[in-house]
């Protein structure tokens, strides 16, 4: 891989993923083309990094065109998957509480189709229960605000988050335009929260 595909590939990563590559969300989810050499660089990129501890890779679904990669923080995805109404919820899609999180995922994964997804996607991305609740109960519409998801419940709330989504998003972006490589940018943030 040359250095601008490099610088490409990490620019692509961090913009898509960052509050989850910096610990901030549990996961994220994006589209590559199947005919992207930066699918393939994906998998290499996770399966390579020890120092990406707990945070993992999976293709939730491979259409004709494009594959859904999901990134997640399985330590955050696991807590946030045991929460009590969380848990309930997810029992009540099917998924059972003794479940492991790869068990979870391989369900969420054979409910997914080309361009058709579960409500329960929104657990799996870290989204408040009661806007995932008011997205089902509404069928998508009269939504307080639209940002990362679709707000029905504590406004406030979900503009912090979104704030801290994009402020991520910024940082990891910034440090790579200023030279640093993915791994020293992830550290510089720890680093600075310290």
């Amino acid at each position: 891989m040359s250095e601008r595909d490099k610088l490409d590939f990490e620019k692509m990563l961090a913009f898509h993923t960052a509050p989850t590559l910096l610990g901030v969300k549990c996961a994220n989810l994006f589209a590559v083309k199947q005919s992207d050499y930066r699918l393939s660089e994906l998998e290499r990129f996770f399966k390579s990094q020890p120092q990406f501890g707990g945070l993992k890779l999976r293709f939730l679904c491979r259409c004709k065109n494009r594959v859904l990669a999901y990134v997640y923080c399985e330590q955050l995805l696991s807590a946030w998957l045991s929460e009590s109404g969380v848990a309930a919820f997810l029992e009540s899609c099917g998924y059972a509480g003794e479940m492991t999180i790869d068990e979870k995922l391989s369900l969420l994964e054979s409910r997914i189709s080309c361009g058709s997804f579960p409500h329960e996607i929104g657990i799996f991305l870290g989204y408040p229960l009661d806007d995932v609740l008011g997205f089902i109960e509404n069928k998508g519409e009269n939504c307080l605000f639209c940002g990362f998801w679709k707000v029905y419940s504590e406004p406030e709330r979900a503009r912090r988050t979104f704030e801290k989504y994009v402020y991520c998003r910024s940082f990891l972006c910034n440090k790579i335009a200023g030279g640093l490589d993915l791994y020293r940018a992830m550290a510089t943030f720890k680093e600075e929260k310290r």
